[in-house]
C-alpha cells in the first residue's frame, strides 16, 4: 500500500515552496507495522532534506541546551536551593523529556523514505509524551500552590514548603500521570484495529482512530484522566492565582508587585500549554476540519515553541536566574 501526501504537477518547485512541502511530509501519514510509503513526485523533496534535517536537529540541541542550561544554574547555585526554583527545574527537566519523546523518531522520519513505525512503539510513544503532558500540569499546580504560601503565608512558609512537601509533590507530579496514562494504554493495546494509517508527525491523541469500533471504556477512561491530570489541576492553579490576588490588592504595593512578577511566568505557561491540550485533546479525538496547513502549525507550537518558551520566560523573568544567566554569558564571552 503506498500513500502519496503531496501531489505536483510540475517538476520544478521553488525553494521556499518546497520549504512548505517538506513540512506536510513530516506530517504524513505514517505506517504501523508492515505497509510501506512511497513518493510520488517527491523528487524535488530528497533535495533539501539534508537541509531541513539540521535546521530541525539544530531547534532540537537548541531545546535541550537552552533547558539544561537553566536546570544546572538551579543544581549548582545554592541562592537557587528553593522551592521555587526547584520547581522550575523539574519542569524543565519534563520539557526536555518531551522533546526526546518526540525529536529523535522526527529526524530519522526526515531522512527516511517511507515513516513507519511499530504498534507497541508507537504506544509507548504517546504514553512518554502523554505522561510529560500531564505531569506538566501538576508541576504548574505545584508551583502555584508554593507562590500562595510564600505570599499569602510568608511566616509559616518554611514550616510547610519543607523538603518532604517538594519531594511528595514531584514524585506525585510524575507518578500519577505515568500510572493513569499507562492503564489507558494498556487498554489500547488490546482493542482491534482496522486502520494502520496514523495521520501525524507522532504517536498523539489519532491512536484512537486506528480502532474498529470505538471502544466506550476507553473514551470514559480517557475523560476521567484528563480530569484528573489537566482539568483539575488547572482549576485549582487559577483558584489559587485568584486567592493570590485578592489578598495581595489589601496589601501594599510592593507585595502585589512581587505577587504579579512571580505569578505571571507560570501564568504563560499555563495559557500556552493548556491551548496545545485543548487543541490535541478535543480537536484531534472530535475529527474536526482543520486546514493541514493550520493543524500543522499547532503541532509543531507544541513540539518546537512549548520547550524553548520555558526557559525562556523563566530565564527573563526570573531575576535571580536571569542575575546567573547573565554572569555565565560575561564569563563565556
Amino acid at each position: 500500500m503506498s500513500i502519496h501526501i503531496w501531489k505536483t504537477e510540475k517538476e520544478n518547485v521553488s525553494f521556499s515552496r518546497c520549504f512548505v512541502i517538506t513540512f506536510l511530509f513530516l506530517s504524513m501519514d505514517v505506517e504501523l507495522n508492515v505497509t510501506l510509503v512511497t513518493f510520488g513526485g517527491f523528487a524535488e523533496l530528497h533535495k533539501y532534506r539534508y537541509l531541513y534535517f539540521v535546521v530541525i536537529f539544530t531547534l532540537y540541541i537548541l531545546i535541550l541546551c537552552c533547558n539544561s542550561t537553566i536546570v544546572c544554574l538551579i543544581w549548582t547555585h545554592k541562592n537557587l536551593h528553593e522551592p521555587m526554583y526547584i520547581f522550575i527545574a523539574a519542569l524543565l527537566i519534563n520539557s526536555v523529556l518531551y522533546s526526546m519523546t518526540i525529536y529523535p523518531k522526527l529526524l530519522s522520519d526526515v531522512l527516511s523514505e517511507k515513516q513507519i513505525i511499530s504498534y507497541p512503539l508507537c504506544l509507548f510513544q504517546g504514553f512518554l509524551y502523554y505522561t510529560s503532558a500531564g505531569s506538566e500540569f501538576l508541576l504548574l499546580a505545584a508551583m502555584a500552590y508554593d507562590r500562595y504560601v510564600s505570599i499569602c503565608k510568608p511566616l509559616q512558609y518554611p514550616v510547610i514548603m519543607n523538603r518532604i512537601t517538594i519531594y511528595v509533590c514531584l514524585i506525585v507530579a510524575w507518578l500519577i500521570p505515568a500510572f493513569e496514562i499507562a492503564v489507558s494504554f494498556v487498554l489500547y493495546s488490546n482493542v482491534k484495529l482496522c486502520s494502520f494509517t496514523l495521520t501525524g508527525i507522532f504517536c498523539n491523541n489519532s491512536i484512537y482512530k486506528l480502532q474498529c469500533v470505538p471502544s466506550v471504556a476507553i473514551s470514559i477512561y480517557g475523560v476521567v484522566m484528563l480530569i484528573n491530570i489537566a482539568l483539575l489541576p488547572m482549576l485549582f492553579i487559577l483558584f489559587t492565582y485568584i486567592r493570590i490576588l485578592r489578598i495581595s490588592y489589601h496589601c501594599c504595593r510592593e507585595t502585589r508587585r512581587k505577587a504579579v512578577k512571580t505569578c505571571l511566568p507560570h501564568l504563560l505557561v499555563l495559557i500556552n500549554f493548556s491551548c496545545f491540550i485543548f487543541f490535541d485533546i478535543i480537536i484531534v479525538r472530535l475529527e474536526t476540519d482543520l486546514s493541514k496547513l493550520f493543524a500543522l502549525t499547532l503541532t509543531f507550537q507544541s513540539i518546537l515553541f512549548h520547550p524553548l518558551l520555558n526557559p525562556i520566560i523563566y530565564g527573563l523573568k526570573m531575576n535571580e536566574i536571569s542575575k546567573h544567566l547573565k554572569i555565565l554569558l560575561c564569563l563565556v564571552k
